[in-house]
């Protein structure tokens, strides 16, 4: 009989397993699931064996060895489906917004080059430069380098093409475009107004592949600390969105 605690003990035991086996990078035996479960072997095995039965998981019949199963795989798919990742990302930068002295806004690639499709704007930031729909700058902006780091020249020569001459300064370089990849982060100064500061971070769908960019502007020297609680929406996005493996920035 299951505890009286108001959950079902026999499924939070199970999903201890299956998280091991989502951490893996390689189907796994059985005594390194019941280690990292932190769980004795005949359990283990008993447990694996009735996901097996279910689909959850899956057993090699040659090494024994344990895998993700056909049904956590569908599974997978069905909520990778759900993600809307621009939806995700609307939800941090407006709780940002509300929080610290920026501006805060999401972006996405056009065309025409970065378009604002999200702009929250801040009580504690009076200057809001930006407003929704507008086209951004591909050189001068953090938006637009970081589109630049990620996106085939193909794609950022057609934006170009449209951009006015103003909009379009020296395009970066190929050590700069990587430096920006490195980072998952960009941040300029006085770019676009005078003490104004603009940073961007990469938001992936479950392909790797960028789908947005959040986005903050805000009074140079005013919150100095702005960098982190950028950086640390993106990686609540990312856990959020399934993509925490295509983020690696440490800072």
């Amino acid at each position: 009989m299951e505890k009286q605690t108001g959950l079902v003990q026999s499924v939070s035991v199970s999903m201890r397993f299956l998280k091991v086996l989502n951490e893996s990078d390689s189907p796994l035996p059985l005594g390194m699931i019941a280690k990292r479960a932190e769980a004795g072997a005949s359990m283990a095995h008993r447990y694996l064996q009735t996901l097996v039965k279910e689909g959850m998981v899956s057993q090699d019949a040659a090494t024994g060895f344990y895998d993700l199963g056909p049904q956590a795989i569908a599974l997978g798919i069905s909520a990778i489906r759900r993600i809307n990742p621009i939806e995700v990302a609307s939800e941090q930068m407006k709780a940002l917004a509300e929080t610290t002295e920026a501006g805060c806004g999401v972006a996405i690639w056009t065309q025409r080059g970065p378009a604002l499709i999200r702009w929250y704007k801040s009580a504690y930031f009076s200057l809001n430069p930006l407003s929704l729909g507008e086209i951004l700058p591909l050189d001068n902006t953090a938006c637009g380098l970081l589109f630049q780091a990620y996106l085939h020249p193909s794609a950022i020569q057609i934006a170009r093409d449209y951009q006015p001459a103003h909009f379009c300064g020296k395009p970066p370089n190929n050590e700069q475009l990587e430096h920006i990849r490195q980072a998952q982060f960009l941040a300029l100064k006085s770019h676009l107004l005078p003490e104004i500061t603009g940073q961007a971070a990469p938001v992936f769908d479950a392909q790797g592949n960028v789908a947005c960019l959040i986005t903050t502007m805000d009074h140079l020297g005013h919150q100095p600390n702005i960098t982190v609680p950028i950086k640390q929406s993106a990686r609540t996005i990312a856990e959020l969105t399934g993509t925490t493996h295509y983020w690696h920035s440490n800072d």
